[in-house]
């Protein structure tokens, strides 16, 4: 991995499905997530995704690409235009920093309205947590890796 690798991109439809249950499985309940005419009443033209499923949707892209020998370490995220209903989001990434195990990934999520999301996540290498009590099956979670 180099300084300016690109990462394939990956599209996501967002369905009213994905929402709903992106909102749910992250204990969102806002109307806005789940009620087309609360979310109208609120300005909304219809539902939109929460950041906690965006969030989500970043690190599957992330570890789908690294594979099971890189880990989460950050996730910095923005969100900017919302995913509707009907959409695609396309998300994007370019290899920023590399210092040994590390690496720094810039991401880009955009859909028909423009960007959804921007930000960045690092990884670190499996190897180079042996011992740390993070690993697989530990039963050890230290907070870190996932923030929005």
């Amino acid at each position: 991995m180099r300084v300016g690798d690109e990462l394939a991109p990956l599209e996501i439809p967002i369905t009213r499905t994905l929402i709903v249950a992106g909102a749910v499985a992250s204990r969102d309940y806002q109307d806005v997530h789940h009620d087309a005419e609360a979310a109208r009443e609120k300005g909304s033209p219809d539902i939109f995704m929460n950041i906690l499923t965006t969030n989500g949707l970043v690190g599957r892209y992330i570890t789908d690409h690294f594979g099971p020998g890189y880990r989460l370490r950050k996730v910095a995220i923005r969100l900017g235009a919302p995913n509707y209903p009907g959409d695609t989001m396309v998300l994007t990434g370019t290899v920023t920093a590399v210092e040994g195990d590390v690496a720094e990934i810039r991401i880009t999520g955009t859909n028909g309205k423009g960007r959804h999301v921007t930000g960045s996540v690092t990884v670190t290498a499996a190897v180079a947590e042996a011992g740390s009590g993070n690993e697989a099956g530990s039963g050890a979670h230290s907070g870190r890796g996932v923030a929005a």
